[in-house]
């Protein structure tokens, strides 16, 4: 087949068709033709020559062009596309190296495994140019529902049909014990779009806490305008569900809204997840709060927050234990997604031994430091000091308040902690010597003797061992592993030591080794506060 003027606009018209066919762009089919006539006239010419085709956005009219490069003498490799600078002077005026001499060559003749090849090339160029659409179109829908429909089951995944591709619905996806037959509807939640080599994968969920949301969006109107906030969703797909909502409008109430009349709105929501019942609960910045409403319909007597720790002590009466927990743990495990904190649940009685056993613990303590009667060491307790820290450096004013104690009785009590608490300190200075433990590590301002012994038994006996430390190893922390967050003992948590602190005191050792400059610190500060300041503009 040759390139005549009788086909020239044909190539046109076909590149025009199947752009329109596959929704794609002309050019890219024009593109994926003049490779394919490339191509050809390689075969025809020789596979080393660089043959460049042009078609005509107009006309159609194909030309083809053999390019050649001029290159350094010793960098000659290809002699059919590149050439010396004295070879080209043949051809050109003053080449210079980079220059490429163009020249037309006559059009080839297209046999039938020429043209089968040319097919193959724009078959490939156009079934690429598809994918590419089709990723860019699914990509910018992640995070929207999208209705399709089921074309067929395999081992267990639904492979749904969603108008210019196809996408998975894994099982692990599907509520409950669903099941799908060819041609049903189905409504899902994009989740994730991938380029892969067979072609984009649409990956689709319903059991994603975000397909609940963009649900409510859809049934409430309020939270599409942006009045209504979902700030927090918690599901157990089929079962059970939490959802946290806040109105920036003080006329509207967010649960209300999200309910409908005569629960309109949330219903139609239920019916979609096949019966999950949905608790919608009023979000609160304050933790505690949020808490106690996020565990309803169970009753909540007290709640003691840690945050460091991002962990959360509730006390319920105990008719209330097994409601607040609920079957199989769910109500207090969706209230913890929610909220994001992990919850200890004890009854009011749990509590109560619990504090009398710290109240026993505290009074043996001063019993045994202070040299004092059960009855005085109460009376401490009693008054909320917990540690002989306290007694010793305590304004002794507090002390006086405490009935029966007079100024030489406070004066007694604090000599006494104080006492214990230097041959402890001694004690323990003296096992970190035998230990190891060299001057530079004793002699670092804001450690003691205590938290030095405790260091050395851990294998840190100089300053350099110490600014080596991570603040989480100094203070412990939270590690979360597939959604499950254990504890991470710090070497000197026990003494009260925060992270803000451990990367202080750690920090302050690089410095004082050399090892980190105190400028470029200062400099990252202000370059990081600046960078903070105009996030801040911008979203103003």
């Amino acid at each position: 087949m040759a390139i005549t003027s009788a086909n020239q606009l044909e190539l046109l018209q076909t590149a025009e068709a199947v752009a329109r066919e596959k929704m794609i762009d002309p050019g890219l089919v024009v593109e994926a033709m003049e490779e394919s006539l490339a191509r050809a006239a390689k075969s025809r010419y020789g596979s080393e020559m660089d043959i460049r085709v042009a078609i005509d956005r107009k006309t159609g009219k194909a030309t083809f062009t053999r390019v050649r490069t001029v290159v350094e003498e010793e960098e000659l490799e290809n002699y059919q596309a590149e050439f010396t600078v004295e070879q080209a002077k043949q051809y050109m005026e003053n080449p210079e190296v980079g220059a490429q001499y163009i020249e037309e060559i006559p059009p080839v003749e297209m046999g039938r495994i020429a043209a089968q090849s040319a097919k193959q090339v724009i078959l490939q160029k156009v079934r690429e140019a598809e994918r590419d659409r089709q990723f860019e179109e699914f990509q910018d829908r992640v995070g929207t529902i999208i209705n399709g429909v089921v074309k067929r089951e395999e081992y267990g995944n639904v492979i749904v049909d969603v108008g210019r591709g196809e996408a998975i619905l894994r099982r692990n996806e599907k509520i409950g014990r669903e099941s799908y037959r060819p041609n049903d509807r189905v409504r899902c939640y994009i989740k994730d779009v991938r380029r892969e080599t067979r072609g984009p994968q649409i990956f689709l969920s319903r059991t994603a806490p975000e397909f609940m949301a963009e649900l409510f969006k859809m049934e409430v109107p309020e939270i599409y305008d942006g009045i209504i906030e979902i700030k927090a969703v918690a599901r157990d797909p089929g079962s059970r569900a939490k959802i946290a909502v806040i109105s920036y409008d003080g006329s509207i109430d967010p649960v209300g809204a999200c309910v409908g009349m005569r629960g309109s709105r949330v219903q139609a929501v239920v019916n979609e997840l096949q019966g999950e019942k949905i608790d919608i609960i009023p979000w609160n910045e304050d933790q505690p709060t949020f808490l106690v409403n996020a565990l309803q319909p169970a009753e909540v007597s007290k709640v003691v927050l840690d945050e460091e720790a991002g962990k959360i002590e509730v006390v319920v009466p105990d008719e209330q234990l097994s409601l607040a927990i609920g079957r199989r743990g769910q109500n207090v495990r969706l209230a913890s997604q929610l909220t994001a904190l992990d919850i200890d649940i004890m009854t009011e009685a749990e509590e109560s031994e619990r504090r009398q056993k710290e109240f026993e613990v505290r009074t043996a303590l001063f019993m045994q430091t202070l040299d004092l009667d059960e009855f005085f060491a109460q009376l401490l307790v009693s008054e909320g000091f917990t540690s002989l820290e306290e007694v010793a450096y305590v304004e002794i004013d507090e002390l006086l308040v405490i009935d029966g104690v007079d100024e030489d009785t406070a004066n007694e009590l604090q000599a006494r902690a104080r006492d214990f608490l230097e041959a402890q300190a001694k004690a323990a200075l003296d096992a970190a010597r035998e230990l190891g433990v060299q001057d530079s590590l004793f002699a670092f301002e804001g450690l003691t003797p205590q938290m030095i012994e405790a260091l050395a038994k851990d294998g840190v006996l100089s300053l350099e061992d110490f600014a080596t430390c991570a603040d989480w190893e100094l203070a412990g922390g939270w590690t979360t592993v597939d959604g499950e967050r254990s504890k991470d003992d710090g070497i000197l948590e026990p003494f009260g030591m925060t992270l803000e602190e451990a990367q202080d005191m750690v920090m302050t050792a690089r410095i004082m080794l050399g090892w980190v400059d105190p400028a470029e610190l200062e400099a990252a500060a202000a370059a990081e506060a600046e960078e903070g300041e105009a996030e801040q503009e911008a979203e103003a």
